[in-house]
């Protein structure tokens, strides 16, 4: 079963697993394999997938193993030993799993490309294949300046825009409606959790007191049940930002993107929480006290376009950026 599954996704398995290499077979769409720094977290490769299917290209995310993957869930994925053929690697940061995925596929050309906020420090792995690195891509010039200390390259780095805003829906706020964009409640194998939910389950508590409709925005591994006492939206945090007169969250990596669609946001700090400065920026308030949720939602503002531009990058065809600069690696690879 596990053979024909991968086949169907064209994939191949061997038994004893084979090193990918990148592949010349005619009439093969070209193969992109993504390694994140949360295993299993394929929400980070969703939006790629659009642009995938519009350029011919197969997107599969490599995984530790299958325990972490939801039924239905549209990400392709495969364990490296899995993978016999594919045309190029992205990693999404230098945690433990991308450096395993990037040692392991020493073959196939490498880029690196930000999907997700990292911190401004260098990642203790990142050494390990940086000099490998053929390109590397983030979402604004900002977040370009975080990757660069992050991954220790000190080099030229591709301004792309972010995949998440290249479909925004048409932003008609409703009255009185605050989207509360959650973070994680407890660390898993996945990945950490962030400081603030209790300040941020005061606020929604204080702005429902104060007659505001709370629609959540759950991030993908956390706890629904703490949140189940208000409408959790059944759309993506994007999409339901839409409906949103304000927002108010934990800083995170969806906050330029709701930014871009005009929404006021609010974000709620923590002493422990550690988020670089790009993602405070698109926020009119930031509170750490409950107490003040009420006031700063009510006059939160959409920020400038200078400060947008900077945080969330070029808006619109971000994942046909992204494609074009890993299919010149891939093309250069071949014809090498």
């Amino acid at each position: 079963m596990l053979t024909g599954a991968l086949a169907g996704a064209g994939l191949t398995v061997l038994g004893g697993g084979v090193p990918a290499q990148a592949a010349t077979r005619p009439g093969r769409k070209p193969r992109l394999l993504i390694a994140t720094n949360e295993q299993w977290g394929t929400y980070h490769a969703a939006p790629l997938l659009p642009e995938a299917r519009r350029q011919g290209w197969e997107v599969v995310q490599l995984v530790p193993d299958r325990s972490g993957i939801k039924p239905g869930d549209p990400v392709p994925v495969a364990l490296i030993d899995e993978i016999t053929e594919a045309d190029i690697l992205v990693v999404t940061g230098a945690g433990d799993w991308p450096a395993e995925c990037a040692a392991r596929l020493r073959r196939l050309p490498l880029v690196a490309s930000s999907l997700a906020y990292q911190l401004p420090v260098e990642a203790p792995r990142a050494k390990e294949f940086r000099g490998r690195l053929r390109a590397i891509t983030a979402s604004s010039p900002a977040e370009a300046k975080v990757f660069d200390d992050y991954l220790g390259t000190r080099r030229h780095i591709e301004v792309v825009g972010t995949p998440q805003t290249d479909a925004l829906p048409r932003y008609a706020p409703e009255a009185g409606t605050v989207l509360v964009l959650t973070s994680v409640t407890k660390s898993s194998e996945t990945g950490g959790s962030a400081p603030g939910t209790e300040l941020l389950l005061a606020a929604a508590e204080r702005l429902a007191a104060a007659g505001k409709h709370i629609l959540v925005g759950l991030h993908p591994r956390e706890d629904r049940t703490l949140w189940d006492k208000y409408e959790i939206s059944t759309v993506t945090s994007v999409q339901a930002s839409a409906r949103a007169e304000a927002a108010i969250g934990i800083p995170g990596t969806v906050f330029p993107v709701v930014a871009a669609m005009g929404v006021p946001l609010v974000g709620c700090t923590d002493p422990e929480l550690k988020i670089p400065d790009y993602l405070l920026s698109v926020c009119t308030h930031t509170i750490t006290s409950a107490d003040d949720a009420v006031t700063a939602v009510e006059t939160a503002e959409p920020v400038s376009r200078k400060v947008l531009y900077e945080a969330v990058g070029p808006v619109g065809g971000s994942a046909k950026r992204l494609f074009k600069v890993w299919g010149k690696v891939a093309h250069r690879t071949k014809v090498a």
